[in-house]
């Protein structure tokens, strides 16, 4: 008998794992949890759970205890017998930090990868990771989706001509080429210099923008200072708008101030991170369908390639 399929939720990321359950067609599991005094976590199933294939969906956005709390629920969920613990990241956070760019840095990707497996993680689901190679910093199964399946129609749908697809830095390139092709666009690439973290010191356009209308790709936009800036040097070389599509939401700090006074027609993000306070600009689209359908592709041991567009 195959096992039965739970899905639980970490306190921050319910929200979504309610509308990926409502695709599922199966409710969310009840997981109570526990503060102390101090702020102590602790985390209790409050039904059986043994021999089930547990889906854990939290993503790992600040503050830390998110990451904590993922751990601690699966470490629960292991020693109570599950059949295989699944976690569903789909922010994966610290993925910022894949290598050492200088010396005497941590790697931050590659902590929280042993961290997941030592407390007891058999899969890993997560979504546009912020480096490819963190896949490669795991000993279990990754299955690494991306956004497209969402924002492509989306683009396809504005229907603008001449359409054309732009990186906001030399590192996403690759998957600024991969929308171009999907969408038969010229490519774009905005060479900018960083002087320090969330801080750009200069940029400059590789390609010709002028008279085309310009669509900005990444994988998460924090601050929001390269892709504003992106955008209004794109206006000043003579394209005929911008917009911009990222996966992670993170904007902190200055981000929604710089969104609403930049030259950003708008911004196009997913749910992966909740947004408390939505400026106009912005508009979300939902991966939950993706989400839904991998889980029961994960469960019944098919290709999840069919995701992908």
């Amino acid at each position: 008998m195959s096992p039965q399929v739970k899905i639980f939720s970490g306190s921050q990321s319910k929200y979504l794992a309610e509308k990926i359950s409502d695709f599922f067609g199966s409710p969310l599991g009840e997981v109570e949890l526990l503060k102390f005094s101090d702020g102590e976590l602790q985390v209790h199933y409050k039904e059986s759970i043994r021999g089930s294939d547990i889906f854990i969906v939290q993503s790992t956005f600040a503050p830390a205890d998110n990451m904590m709390e993922l751990l601690l629920m699966i470490d629960a969920a292991s020693r109570a017998s599950a059949n295989q613990v699944v976690v569903v990241m789909p922010y994966y956070g610290y993925a910022r930090q894949d290598r050492k760019s200088i010396a005497r840095v941590s790697i931050g990707a590659k902590l929280v990868a042993n961290l997941l497996v030592a407390a007891g993680a058999n899969r890993i689901v997560t979504m546009d990771l912020h480096a490819g190679q963190i896949q490669g910093f795991f000993d279990i199964p990754l299955d690494h989706l991306d956004a497209t399946a969402v924002f492509v129609p989306y683009l396809m749908g504005l229907q603008l001509e001449p359409l054309c697809i732009a990186s906001p830095d030399i590192g996403g390139s690759a998957r600024a080429r991969k929308y171009a092709k999907f969408i038969n666009a010229e490519l774009i690439i905005v060479d900018k210099h960083r002087s320090r973290p969330n801080e750009v010191e200069s940029m400059q356009v590789i390609g010709d923008a002028k008279g085309k209308h310009i669509v900005l790709v990444d994988d998460l936009v924090d601050t929001a200072g390269t892709i504003c800036k992106a955008a209004d040097l794109l206006m000043e070389e003579g394209a005929l708008s911008v917009r911009a599509i990222a996966t992670h939401p993170i904007l902190s700090g200055p981000a929604m101030e710089r969104i609403e006074k930049s030259k950003l027609q708008e911004l196009v993000v997913t749910d992966t991170i909740p947004l408390k306070n939505k400026p106009d600009k912005v508009r979300v689209l939902s991966i939950a369908p993706v989400f839904a359908k991998a889980f029961r592709k994960i469960h019944n041991f098919e290709s999840i390639s069919s995701l992908f567009i």
